[in-house]
C-alpha cells in the first residue's frame, strides 16, 4: 500500500508539472515566433539562446534519473553549470546610446577566465604552472626624504652657472663705458652684480641677474629723512633732501639736476637713464660683440633689459644705488604721485646673516629658504611671499629655534609654514632688521586671504606644495 501511494504521488508529480512545462513550451514558442519583429535579429537569436539553455534545465529536472547510477547527478549538475555558463556569456545586444554616453570612456569587454588559468593582480592571465610574482610594497617617503629629494631638482643647469655671470659681466662693461662717456659729469660707481645666483642663496632659475649702478653723493650736501617722518609714513622709504643750499646754491653738486622739490628724484634718475637704455645706446651692436641679442623693454617702469642667447635667455633689471648711512637705498619709488622716495633695501644683510648663522651651526637655512622660494616660484598665489618675507621668518625662527641640522630640515621646514600662516593672519611680518617695517604692507587684502588659504591648507600635509 505503500509503494502505491509512492507510485501514485510520483506520477501527480509528474503530471502537475509536466502540464506547466507544457504551458511554459507553448509560451516560448510564442515568444520565439515574434521575437524577430519585436527584438530583431540579434535579440531574437539571444532569446533562443537563453530560451533553449532553460528548456535543457527544466527537461533534466524533469526527466527520470537512474538511481543506480552514482555519476548521474555529478554530470547533471555539470551540464547545468554548462547551461548556465552559456546564458551568462551570451553578448547582450548594444542598447542605444544617450548623449551623456558619449562622453563616458570605453572599456574593454573582460576575457572570461578559463578554468585552471591563474590570474595575477594586474587582471592578466598567466599560463599554468608559471610561479607567482609577489608585487613588491610601496616604500613611503618621509617629509624629510622628500625635501631633500625636491632640493635636488632644484639644481641650476651648469652651462647656465658659468654662462650667465660671464654674459652679464661683459654687459656690464659695455653699459659702464657707455655712461662715462655719455654722463662723464655724473659721478657713477662702478658697476656690479648682484643676486641669487651670485651670492649662492635660493638659487633656483638662473633667468634673472641684478645691475647696480652706484650713485656716488657728498655726504655734505645731502642726508636722509625717514619715511616716517613723510606724508607715506612708511618707514621702508627713505627721501635724499638737499641740504645748506645757502652756502653750496645749487649746481654744486652734479646730481641737482635730479631734485624734485629740494629732494633727489628716483623717478627723474629712472626716466633719464631709460631714455638712454632705450634710445642711445647700440644694442645690436654690442649684442654682435657679445653674440646674443639685447632688447630694453620699453614698456617697464624698471630699467630692464632682455639678453637671448643660443643656450639661454636672461632677464637683466638695472638698479640705481645709494648708500648713505649704512644704509643701502634704491631707486624704486612706490606707484603714486610721491616720486622722490627711495626704497632701502636689506638683501645683502639677509644673505650675510643667513651664511653666518648656517656656518656657526652648520645649519640648513639656506636648503630650506632654497626649497621654499622654489615652492612660492611654482605656486602662483604665493609669487610674492618668496625672497625677502620667507629670509625674515626665517631669520626670526633661528632666534628660538636653536636645531638647524640638515636631519631636522622637515621640523623646521613645517615650523616656517605654521609661522608664514601666524603672520599672515596678522597681516603684519615685521623685518628682521627694523620691526618698524611690515614686510606685508604692499600686499593687497585679498592677496594675503590666499596665501594664508593655501598655507593652512598645506600645514596638515606639507608634500602638497612640493
Amino acid at each position: 500500500m505503500a509503494a502505491f501511494w509512492h507510485q501514485r504521488g510520483r506520477r501527480q508529480e509528474n503530471g502537475g508539472l509536466g502540464s506547466v512545462i507544457d504551458g511554459l513550451g507553448s509560451v516560448f514558442d510564442v515568444l520565439l515566433a515574434n521575437a524577430r519583429l519585436v527584438l530583431g535579429v540579434s535579440g531574437a537569436a539571444v532569446l533562443a539562446i537563453a530560451t533553449l539553455a532553460v528548456k535543457r534545465l527544466i527537461d533534466r529536472a524533469t526527466s527520470p534519473r537512474d538511481e543506480g547510477d552514482p555519476k548521474a547527478e555529478q554530470k547533471s549538475l555539470e551540464e547545468s553549470w554548462q547551461d548556465l555558463a552559456l546564458i551568462k556569456t551570451t553578448p547582450k545586444p548594444p542598447k542605444k546610446q544617450r548623449r551623456e554616453d558619449l562622453s563616458e570612456p570605453l572599456l574593454s569587454p573582460a576575457r572570461p577566465v578559463v578554468p585552471g588559468e591563474a590570474r595575477d593582480p594586474s587582471g592578466c592571465s598567466a599560463p599554468l604552472g608559471a610561479p607567482q610574482v609577489k608585487p613588491s610594497p610601496l616604500r613611503c617617503l618621509t617629509l624629510q626624504e622628500k625635501l631633500l629629494s625636491h632640493s635636488s631638482q632644484l639644481a641650476v643647469p651648469e652651462i647656465q652657472v658659468s654662462l650667465i655671470p660671464q654674459l652679464a659681466r661683459s654687459i656690464c662693461t659695455q653699459l659702464q663705458n657707455f655712461l662715462r662717456s655719455k654722463c662723464p659729469e655724473l659721478p657713477f660707481g662702478r658697476l656690479f652684480l648682484s643676486g641669487a645666483l651670485l651670492d649662492g642663496l635660493e638659487v633656483l632659475a638662473a633667468d634673472h641677474i641684478h645691475l647696480m649702478l652706484p650713485v656716488v653723493l657728498d655726504a655734505g650736501l645731502w642726508s636722509l629723512i625717514s619715511g616716517e617722518d613723510t606724508v607715506v609714513r612708511n618707514p621702508q622709504y627713505w627721501m635724499i633732501k638737499r641740504i645748506d643750499l645757502g652756502y653750496f646754491p645749487r649746481g654744486c653738486s652734479p646730481w641737482d639736476r635730479f631734485i624734485v622739490g629740494g629732494y633727489l628724484s628716483s623717478n627723474v634718475l629712472n626716466e633719464t637713464l631709460h631714455k638712454l637704455l632705450v634710445a642711445s645706446i647700440n644694442w645690436p651692436a654690442i649684442g654682435g660683440l657679445l653674440g646674443c641679442a639685447i632688447y630694453p623693454v620699453v614698456a617697464s617702469r624698471e630699467l630692464k633689459l632682455d639678453v637671448k642667447h643660443d643656450q639661454v635667455e636672461l632677464s637683466i633689471t638695472l638698479f640705481p644705488v645709494v648708500e648713505m648711512e649704512d644704509k643701502v637705498l634704491l631707486a624704486v619709488p612706490p606707484e603714486g604721485l610721491v616720486e622722490n622716495l627711495w626704497l632701502e633695501s636689506f638683501y645683502r644683510a639677509e644673505v650675510s646673516r643667513v651664511k653666518e648663522l648656517d656656518a656657526g651651526d652648520s645649519g640648513a637655512r639656506q636648503l630650506c629658504l632654497r626649497i621654499l622660494s622654489g615652492v612660492c616660484r611654482s605656486q602662483p598665489s604665493l609669487h610674492k611671499l618668496g625672497g625677502s618675507p620667507v629670509t625674515h621668518v626665517i631669520l626670526h625662527l633661528s632666534d628660538t629655534a636653536s636645531d638647524w641640522a640638515e636631519e631636522s630640515l622637515a621640523d623646521r621646514f613645517q615650523q616656517v609654514l605654521e609661522e608664514l600662516v601666524a603672520y599672515l593672519e596678522k597681516g603684519v611680518l615685521p623685518s628682521y632688521f627694523n620691526p618698524k617695517i611690515n614686510l606685508f604692507s604692499g600686499l593687497l587684502e585679498e592677496e594675503i586671504d590666499e596665501m594664508g588659504f593655501v598655507l593652512y591648507r598645506a600645514m596638515s600635509e606639507p608634500e602638497v606644495l612640493l
